[in-house]
């Protein structure tokens, strides 16, 4: 599945009242920086492998091995270590504290909603909680009528369970919610009653996994519900047991090992399904991603239970939809990288025979609206809502059914829509987010073309009124303009002492969207810090032309972007190698191996969540296979050659001076594989002659970041910015 940014910003996140976090690092102009203990000894057991008749050394791959009682040792080592060098550092204690008050003063956040039989459904936190809960309201307005449905901090009091989806029957009286323990990700499906809010004895397992996601859509009739399903038993080998997903159907009140096989066996090894169905409960669509790459197919069950496969992978329709007049619309990357909109009806499922009703944006090269890219999709009666991507920021425009421009809801500048969710008649209420404010929820009327903010709205003690968003761009090395989203204080001085902290992703056709920035990003501008957030290629800021233009044999071009950006912010003067730091996850762990690697002198701390560094190995784990069509294979003569040229592992040097580093990892994550981080870890610490400290952090009751107990995220928060502060020797000056 799609290892996509690992860092939470809003929702459970923590908030930091920067009045009282000035007078905590006003203590760091008195102390110097931590001691660092010197890292375990780490014994080099070199094996050596051929890829495409290139010899290649890994002196780390013992501690791949989870089960060898010596690389757990030497983790708790390596986690001692951190330990003793982030837990004496003079701020965290009341960062930590004051993270944790913060957090208490900051209203519900409501995120995943769905309307279906007359009630929205949402999944809500309430700080201080550990894991948000699941709800059923009346409206968007009656926050104080929610019914819960599901409360995974009754389940678990330490925060250990978490809902990673839920889908409501059509009727509304159900629903079915995937739940699973310590940031796993390997759900099983439960089923509870919304008027009574009692779960049924229903427990479907293995619904849901790292590598392949899980998905369900109910019967019409609510009787059962329709379910992706990985291998149980020994009816794989074990190393197939998450892959080879398929699509059963569990009936209500049965025996799941009863289930019966609805759809999948001809499906790829590496199939990723989403189910959805039509309102009418009449329709079911299948949608089979191969993997991470971007390519999809789409089958479609008609209401006597036969499948009609309507679009193949080589087809590039990316997503399909049903709407509310008997037929299909389906989003188009063929020959429209930035996408279409196309129409068929379901009378007669030949892809040939599609319209399109909303084609790709055109304009003049240098206005960057002509650049929008489709990002998704709603169908209300009448109404079909497009939301479009431009460089990062959002925008919605409204059509009929037959494409015909209709007035669209208006955005701030510089926000991004997270999610649109039909509710009645055309009406639609859509989430927006913008850098500098918390994320609501409006509701949009079609009767007065009105846009109108609803109850839903996030408050935070935290507030950006001195502060600006700034957007330029950096010229990349093949003159590629790159998108740079400068947060700064007004009357920022740009005389290069700025301490800056740049982020990016760049993978998979993510988009990096504006989001609320919170208590990190305030704590550090409020040390004079500038905070920037780069959109690289390889994500889907300009569409798939700018996502192609980053994966596979072109990965290169994107850590090209993420370094041409830091000389962007130098030679602007907002910052100076020595005051300069990278952070990202994920992918993005990736994006600061490569950097790191490949341009050391640009950077003086680096934060590498959760991260890919041996691209050789990657796609030995699980979820390393399903990210093969977006990485490449080492099986590939030319992939194996891009590969090897980037893999941050293997282009670490001896007597290097590397930036200090931070690897937060989570013991439990089955999207990347922890042992990344250990290797790189290692490698490092061996290599580096800069005296900065190269420090793993493993958390033994977190994942790869979904489902983290909100406790856990403070204190990864907490570890961060305290490394961070201390590293680039930030100092409070009233």
């Amino acid at each position: 599945m799609t290892t996509g940014p690992n860092r939470t910003y809003e929702g459970p996140l923590v908030k930091v009242f920067s009045a009282r976090l000035a007078l905590v690092f006003a203590l760091l102009a008195l102390l110097a920086q931590a001691q660092i203990p010197a890292p375990p000894a780490t014994p080099k057991r070199p094996v050596t492998d051929e890829y495409q008749g290139i010899k290649v050394s890994d002196d780390y791959r013992w501690l791949e091995n989870w089960d060898d009682p010596a690389v757990k040792q030497w983790s708790a080592a390596q986690n001692a270590r951190s330990r003793e060098y982030l837990d004496h550092l003079p701020a965290r204690p009341a960062i930590r504290q004051m993270l944790k008050e913060a957090l208490s003063a900051s209203s519900a956040a409501y995120y995943d909603l769905q309307f279906r039989g007359g009630t929205l459904f949402a999944m809500k936190y309430q700080p201080p909680q550990q894991q948000p809960m699941l709800v059923a309201l009346r409206s968007a307005d009656d926050l104080a009528g929610a019914k819960v449905i599901f409360d995974p901090n009754v389940s678990s009091t330490k925060g250990s369970t978490a809902v990673d989806f839920y889908v409501p029957s059509l009727d509304g009286k159900f629903v079915a919610a995937a739940l699973s323990e310590n940031g796993s990700e390997d759900s099983s499906a439960h089923v509870f009653e919304v008027a009574s809010g009692k779960e049924l004895p229903d427990v479907v397992p293995r619904v849901n996994f790292a590598t392949a996601g899980g998905s369900l859509e109910w019967k019409g009739d609510a009787s059962g519900f329709y379910y992706t399903r990985f291998p149980q038993g020994n009816e794989r080998p074990p190393e197939d047991a998450n892959f080879y997903q398929q699509v059963y159907f569990h009936r209500l009140g049965t025996d799941p090992k009863q289930d019966t096989y609805v759809i999948g066996k001809e499906f790829p090894r590496i199939a990723e399904i989403q189910l959805h169905g039509s309102d009418d409960g009449q329709w079911l669509i299948a949608a089979v991603a191969n993997g991470d790459g971007g390519e999809f197919a789409h089958y479609v069950m008609d209401p006597a239970g036969h499948w009609t496969q309507v679009t193949h992978f080589a087809d590039r329709i990316v997503s399909v939809k049903p709407g509310p007049d008997a037929a299909l619309y389906l989003l188009s990357r063929l020959d429209a990288p930035r996408g279409q909109i196309l129409r068929l009806p379901l009378t007669h499922l030949d892809l040939a025979d599609a319209k399109v009703i909303v084609p790709q944006t055109s304009g003049p090269a240098a206005d960057e609206s002509s650049r929008a890219s489709i990002e998704d999709f709603v169908l209300a009666p009448g109404h079909l809502y497009v939301s479009d991507v431009i460089g990062g920021p959002s925008r919605i425009r409204a059509f009929d059914l037959q494409g015909h421009s209709l007035p669209a809801p208006p955005l701030p500048a510089v926000s991004a829509v997270y999610q649109m969710v039909p509710t009645r008649g055309g009406d639609v209420i859509f989430s927006v987010s913008t850098y500098l404010e918390p994320s609501a929820w409006y509701r949009f009327d079609v009767a007065t073309g009105r846009s109108v903010r609803t109850a839903m709205v996030r408050t935070s003690p935290i507030h950006f009124d001195d502060a600006e968003v700034v957007r330029e761009f950096a010229t990349s090395k093949d003159g590629t303009r790159v998108p740079v989203n400068i947060i700064r204080r007004h009357g920022t001085h740009l005389d290069g002492s700025n301490p800056t902290l740049l982020e990016a992703y760049g993978g998979y056709g993510i988009n990096m969207q504006p989001f609320f920035l919170g208590a990190f990003t305030r704590a550090w501008l409020d040390q004079g810090g500038v905070y920037v957030i780069a959109n690289l290629r390889g994500g889907g800021e300009y569409g798939e032309e700018w996502h192609q233009a980053g994966r596979l044999t072109t990965k290169q071009n994107v850590f090209d972007d993420f370094i041409a950006c830091a000389q962007h912010l130098i030679e602007h003067k907002y910052t100076s190698p020595a005051h300069l730091a990278a952070i990202g996850g994920s992918n993005g762990g990736l994006l600061m191996g490569a950097a790191f690697t490949q341009r050391p002198d640009l950077f003086r701390a680096v934060v590498s969540y959760v991260g890919i560094y041996d691209m050789l190995r990657v796609e030995l784990d699980p979820n390393g296979a399903f990210n093969v069509t977006e990485f490449g294979t080492v099986k590939d003569p030319e992939q194996f050659k891009a590969l090897y040229a980037y893999s941050p592992y293997h282009h670490v040097k001896d007597g290097t001076a590397y930036p200090a580093i931070l690897f937060p990892t989570g013991e439990n994550d089955h999207r990347v594989n922890p042992m990344q981080s250990r290797k790189m870890t290692a490698r490092l610490q061996a290599a580096t002659s800069s005296g900065r400290p190269i420090l793993l952090r493993t958390s033994s009751n977190a994942g790869h970041g979904i489902g983290t107990a909100v406790d856990e995220q403070i204190e990864e928060e907490a570890d961060v910015l305290s490394f961070l502060f201390d590293q680039l020797d930030i100092k409070h000056t009233p």
